[in-house]
């Protein structure tokens, strides 16, 4: 099973960046889980102030280039795993969570686990939506 898990916080965070024990920490874990053949990908992203949205609203596509006044907090970094259950990616969100609360005092944010789906598991959501909506 395919998930993807996304650390979000502040746009500015304080202090702004993260102390370079949390970023030794998070390397730590990050070697770990590539050697153990777990993490397919990660990194951070940049500021919303350097990124650029394309909206579809009212069948008018737009371009709107940061930052976003509306946004109260923005997705900081990914990471892309290949685990056996939900419940082994919670324990590895929980662990990645810990260093932020040990290392970075103060800090607030979430990390949000969501499963990857692939053709395959999109038919099955399609045939099971069907089935109850003819009930």
């Amino acid at each position: 099973m395919r998930f993807l898990m996304m650390v979000k916080h502040p746009e500015n965070p304080v202090p702004l960046f993260p102390p370079k024990e949390l970023m030794d920490a998070i390397q730590q874990l990050s070697e770990e889980a590539v050697k153990n053949g777990t993490m397919i990908g990660s990194g951070g992203l940049a500021p919303t102030a350097q990124s650029t949205r394309v909206r579809l609203s009212g069948g008018q596509v737009k371009v709107i280039d940061g930052p976003f006044t509306e946004t109260k907090e923005v997705v900081g970094g990914y990471a892309m795993f290949e685990l056996k259950s939900k419940e082994e990616a919670l324990e590895g969100a929980l662990r990645f969570m810990e260093l932020h609360k040990k290392y970075w005092p103060g800090w607030e944010g979430e990390t949000e686990i969501r499963q990857i789906f692939g053709p395959e598991d999109m038919a099955h959501c399609v045939k099971e939506l069907s089935g109850a909506a003819a009930k």
